[in-house]
């Protein structure tokens, strides 16, 4: 599913360049889009966005991976600036291969890593090769 098909409240139905467009979105309408990679893989969909509540900026992109049905599904937190937004196909690349993104850090949904760890977020950014910006205190 894509954002425009989640806009309950027609924010990306203007052609006109009003509105917020894909500079700025709602982030009810992207929970739910899909997240392709450069070869053109389905890779899993967004599940949760997660801000930084001290400074407002998006952290994370939580994926899910890997799932039939729900059972076996896998749960990655993605660092936001390892996404890109394909705006011709209405959905998010991640510059990552399945096998690579297979053996990423994941964890279940029952047992959810500490984000705001330092250690853990730095460990995440490096493994997705973008440079963290967030320090939490």
């Amino acid at each position: 599913m894509n954002y425009e098909n989640r806009d309950t409240y027609g924010m990306y139905k203007s052609t006109n360049g009003s509105g917020p467009g894909p500079r700025l979105m709602g982030a009810d309408t992207l929970v739910g889009n899909d997240v392709y990679n450069k070869q053109d893989e389905d890779i899993g969909d967004i599940k949760e966005i997660m801000l930084d509540m001290s400074t407002g900026e998006v952290c994370y992109a939580v994926l899910s991976f890997g799932s039939f049905l729900g059972m076996g599904e896998k749960l990655f937190a993605v660092p936001w600036r390892a996404l890109t937004l394909d705006t011709e196909n209405k959905r998010f690349v991640l510059d990552v291969d399945k096998d690579r993104l297979q053996d990423a850090p994941g964890f279940n949904k029952e047992q959810w890593p500490n984000m705001a760890d330092q250690s853990w977020s730095n460990d995440i950014h490096t493994y997705y090769g973008v440079k963290s910006q967030t320090r939490y205190e």
